[in-house]
C-alpha cells in the first residue's frame, strides 16, 4: 500500500473516531434534520469503511515463477523489469496547511455561535415558560398581580392616570 492511501486511511479512521455522533443527534430538533444527519452518518460510515478496506491492504505480491512456468522467463522477466521501474509519486499535501487556518477560524466562530444560540434558547425557553405561566393565571389574575410582575406598565398607567391621560 502506497504511503499516502494509508495516510488518508489512518486520518478518516481517527476522524471518525473524534465524531461525536450521540451528541450531535441529541441537538436535531426536526425529524428532516434528524433524518438528514443519519443520512449523513450513513454516507460517513460508508466512505470510512472504504478507505479501512481498500487503502489499508498491501497488495498480494505477484509469483513471478508460477508465471515462468506457465508463459516463459523471457516474456515474464520483461513485464517484472517493467513492473518494478513502476515509481508511483508520493502524495505531498499542499492544500492542509492552506486551509487549516481558516477551518480553525470557523471552528472557533462555530463555538460563538452555538454558545449565542444556547443562551438566546435559555432565554427563549424562560419567556415561554413565563407566557404559559401566565396564560395559566390570567383568569384568576388580578390586576395587582399582574403589574407585580411587571411594575414598568404599572407605573405607566400610574402617571397617565396622575396626569390626566385617558388614550383620547
Amino acid at each position: 500500500m502506497s504511503g499516502a492511501g494509508k495516510k488518508v486511511a489512518d486520518v478518516a479512521f481517527k476522524a471518525g473516531k473524534n465524531i461525536d455522533w450521540e451528541g450531535m443527534a441529541k441537538l436535531m430538533v426536526s425529524d428532516e434534520a434528524r433524518k438528514e444527519f443519519s443520512t449523513l452518518r450513513r454516507a460517513f460510515d460508508d466512505v470510512n469503511n472504504q478507505l479501512q478496506t481498500k487503502f489499508s491492504l498491501e497488495p498480494e505480491p505477484i509469483d513471478w515463477e508460477y508465471y515462468r512456468t506457465g508463459i516463459g522467463s523471457r516474456l515474464v522477466d520483461m513485464y517484472k523489469q517493467a513492473y518494478d521501474e513502476i515509481k508511483i509519486p508520493q502524495y505531498v499535501d499542499n492544500v492542509t496547511p492552506q486551509y487549516k487556518p481558516k477551518f480553525d477560524a470557523l471552528l472557533v466562530e462555530l463555538k460563538e455561535a452555538e454558545q449565542k444560540s444556547l443562551k438566546e434558547s435559555e432565554r427563549l425557553e424562560k419567556e415561554i415558560a413565563d407566557v404559559q405561566e401566565l396564560k395559566r393565571k390570567l383568569s384568576t389574575m388580578t390586576a395587582d398581580e399582574y403589574f407585580e410582575k411587571h411594575p414598568e406598565l404599572k407605573k405607566k398607567f400610574d402617571d397617565e392616570i396622575r396626569n390626566d391621560y385617558w388614550g383620547y
